[in-house]
């Protein structure tokens, strides 16, 4: 990773990250006299690790115990009081790295509503991709992908339920990690749901989030489900992993074609297809056909987390768990704040309701919030009760992702593939990896000629592949630079379309 970022707490948040692209939401006032600590470890001869004096961003549901706010975006958690930082974020000022400020995002990660404004909070305003202003710039961790992709950090946190770090990596052309849901913890992050949440990582190039990664994963006390990682990772971290393009002569890569590349757009198709053929070209071999055992259960329509309701059956609906998940999540949250009178769904439904200048609270009443806060009145309905629809449509999404649906197209009907390539702007084939909760990375690819936006190429494996995927990511970065073409990050730079026309809000 380049150093040289001096300057960048000074300029990033008043140029960039300010009043054009509004990547940052808050500046740590604390990050100078950390930079300047750890510049005289590392004069002193102490290097703690590659991501020493380097700064980054979290989203700002990730909590830190400093002088920061934690608030999902929203002035109703503004005051409160974290009992302490975040695991992920204690592990990265164990590396060495400063975090400068929290970075802005679709408030509370897009739960809070089903018809908004992406990349929109009432504390940081409307985000915006430097590729075209008038674009859905991704979300939910919108301004961690933007302020990476835009030279603020050289690397920044998020969170994903359901899309929220591979939909805006490649919508910035960056490289997004989303990882197996137990490898990072939670602990101290603002949840949705504890099936599917995870912490993942945004960086220009695959070593960059590599190297984050090794840094946050572990087993943390305060999140039980970091215990199933337990001999499911590697001595040494998966930075040894990552590989030069000859790794892929011999290689097998499947193409769930009918279960979901015939819903990307044909430009886009075109462009992957040719990827595919560097691929071979390099001794890949690419099966087409490695489907899902249940491509029924895509929507063919768009991404849609209540798919299973539209196609009539409730209990099939990853909406029935996860609206469940957070009720109960976010009380067990809010319990350990002070300074706070927001303990409950309760309590933010109608903060949103008292403040509906500011938070939106009523459908019609604010731009960014067409269905004012119609998730959490979902949420609220269930109280949380963790009934047999619960339990139904949590096994439903489970198995019908996992053993019958990534595992079964892996297994290729015996005929085992090493990993499957997903075109991530369809945006239901990172649903059904968030379902199974596998990992999945996304690498730039190219910008579509309409829209002037970014997408890219993912790499999807089973539960704790990351070392695999992580090995042909890197690979695959390797080949497309060194070869010269056209699907690689130094070829897919900001255009800044239409940055004169800062429309709000930013349709989905």
């Amino acid at each position: 990773m380049d150093r040289n970022y001096d300057r960048l707490l000074v300029v990033g948040d008043l140029v960039v990250g300010g009043s054009w692209l509004r990547s940052v939401l808050e500046i740590n006032p604390d990050a100078y006299e950390i930079a300047t600590s750890l510049d005289c470890e590392r004069n002193a001869g102490k290097v703690r690790s590659k991501l020493h004096g380097l700064p980054f961003l979290v989203k700002d549901n990730i909590a830190s115990a400093d002088r920061l706010q934690t608030t999902a975006g929203s002035w109703a958690l503004l005051g409160s009081v974290v009992p302490r930082d975040a695991f992920v974020v204690a592990k990265l000022r164990e590396a060495g790295a400063i975090l400068l400020g929290k970075a802005t995002l679709s408030e509370w990660a897009d739960m809070r509503s089903n018809n908004y404004s992406e990349g929109y909070s009432a504390r940081g305003g409307q985000a915006r991709s430097p590729y075209n202003f008038t674009v859905n710039p991704g979300g939910s961790s919108t301004g961690s992908a933007i302020a990476v992709s835009n030279n603020v950090v050289p690397f920044a946190l998020g969170t994903e339920t359901d899309g929220s770090v591979i939909n805006p990596s490649m919508r910035n052309a960056i490289v997004g990690i989303k990882p197996t849901v137990g490898l990072t913890s939670r602990a101290g992050v603002i949840p949705e749901s504890e099936h599917q949440d995870t912490v993942g990582v945004f960086g220009k190039t695959v070593a960059d989030a590599v190297y984050v990664l090794d840094a946050i994963y572990g087993i943390d006390g305060r999140d039980p489900y970091t215990a199933a990682q337990a001999g499911k990772t590697p001595d040494g971290g998966y930075a040894q992993y990552m590989s030069k393009a000859q790794v892929l002569k011999g290689t097998s890569f499947g193409i769930p074609w009918a279960s979901f590349w015939q819903y990307a757009d044909q430009e886009q198709l075109d462009t992957l297809l040719t990827m595919l053929e560097v691929l071979k070209g390099a001794g890949a071999t690419i099966v087409n056909g490695t489907e899902l055992q249940h491509p029924e259960i895509v929507s063919p329509d768009g991404w849609n987390w209540d798919y299973g309701t539209v196609r009539g059956y409730l209990n099939e609906s990853e909406y029935s768990y996860i609206t469940v998940d957070f009720y109960n999540n976010i009380a067990t949250y809010l319990s350990e704040l002070s300074n706070t009178n927001i303990r409950s769904l309760e309590d933010l439904v109608q903060y949103n309701i008292d403040n509906v200048g500011s938070e939106g609270g009523t459908p019609g009443i604010h731009p960014a919030f067409g269905s004012g806060q119609d998730g959490f009145l979902a949420s609220l309905a269930t109280k949380g009760a963790r009934n047999e629809t619960y339990y139904q449509a949590l096994a439903f999404c489970q198995r019908t992702s996992r053993e019958e649906g990534i595992d079964y197209a892996l297994r290729n009907g015996g005929k085992k593939v090493d990993a499957l390539l997903l075109p991530p702007d369809v945006a239901q084939a990172v649903q059904i990896a968030a379902q199974a909760g596998y990992p999945i990375i996304t690498i730039p690819a190219s910008i579509h000629i309409d829209s002037g936006m970014p997408y890219g190429l993912a790499i999807l494996g089973t539960a704790f592949s990351e070392a695999t995927i992580v090995k042909y990511a890197s690979a695959m970065e390797d080949l497309f630079v060194s070869s010269g073409s056209a699907f690689q990050r130094s070829k897919t730079k900001p255009t800044w379309s239409n940055y004169l026309d800062r429309n709000l809000p930013v349709p989905f």
